[in-house]
């Protein structure tokens, strides 16, 4: 039980990453990013590659940060002047091109097999039961640090010109702020975080393979981030925690239906997360911990005689 407890709350964290990850870029500037399993996928790749040339486990997960706002920078790069609807639609492109070079390139990430025997940083000399709770020490820590970054950076001139080119982008570049110098900033440390919970999660697995990278887990983090309440940081936290632990009890709330197939029970466990998802928001419309908006200022009222 406590295996399974400790296994939950690791993946928990991962999905706590990618969850800030997708808000930096539209909680942030309105960057709506669908293609986020592809990123996820990339710097799960880029770590499990380096590493298994013989690299520490720590310039894995730098080079998957790296690799993660370098693919980042380049996709943005192409598609920031475009319409939102429209760098939506090319970044579901990049997931689905992702998923096609690490299932066709075998020489590099073993196609459909998938890369086993990915390096599990100290288990060795912890044991399995000392290395999953040492992980989640390691992952919670990693989660935390991002955390109180992206709140810092939140509360900073930063951030609120952040929060204006995601308001009204037109407006923005009026006030003479870079709007595109932004959100290209915005996405690259967007895609960097996602690669760094795609390298996390590879060195926990020791195992990764194409079809751990669906489109479902973007579509996932969009219910976790608007559950939780887009633009604040615990928020998304919050609901990435919850959506795990609530994905997981609908394992166990499925099995006791009775005649249903396991096809059918899947489908049943969607069905508990959209209708858990709709009964929130209908309570919570701005989610568990909406964004804080600033007081606006009181008018000074001056007499004069």
């Amino acid at each position: 039980m406590l295996s399974y407890v400790v296994f939950t709350l690791t993946l928990c964290g991962i999905y706590a990453l990618l969850a800030l990850s997708l808000n930096l870029a539209w909680g942030g500037v309105g960057m709506v990013n669908l293609g986020l399993s592809g990123f996820y996928a990339v710097g799960a790749y880029a770590s499990a590659i380096v590493t298994r040339a013989g690299a520490p486990v720590l310039v894995g997960w730098a080079a998957a940060l790296l690799a993660g706002a370098l693919v980042g920078s380049v996709v943005t790069g192409a598609t920031v002047r475009l319409r939102d609807d429209y760098l939506a639609i090319v970044t579901l492109g990049f997931a689905e091109v992702i998923r096609l070079i690490v299932l066709n390139e075998r020489w590099l990430t073993r196609g459909a097999d998938g890369i086993s025997g990915i390096r599990e940083p100290l288990k060795a000399v912890l044991g399995s039961q000392g290395f999953s709770l040492f992980y989640l020490a390691a992952v919670s820590f990693v989660v935390l640090l991002v955390w109180l970054l992206l709140r810092r950076l939140d509360a900073s001139p930063y951030g609120r010109t952040m929060k204006a080119i995601r308001e009204d982008p037109l407006l923005a570049a009026f006030a003479g702020k870079p709007v595109l110098r932004f959100k290209l900033q915005a996405f690259a440390m967007s895609s960097a975080i996602a690669a760094l919970a795609g390298a996390l999660y590879a060195h926990f697995q020791s195992y990764i393979s194409p079809d751990q990278f669906a489109p479902l887990i973007t579509i996932y983090l969009f219910l976790a981030v608007t559950a939780g309440g887009v633009g604040r940081p615990s928020g998304v936290v919050l609901g990435a925690y919850l959506l795990v632990i609530f994905l997981e009890a609908t394992r166990f709330a499925t099995e006791i239906l009775p005649g249903l197939q396991p096809v059918q029970l899947a489908s049943a466990r969607e069905m508990l997360t959209g209708l858990a998802l709709l009964l929130l928001l209908h309570l919570k419309p701005g989610g568990l911990l909406p964004e804080r908006q600033p007081k606006s200022l009181q008018p000074v009222n001056e007499t004069r005689s």
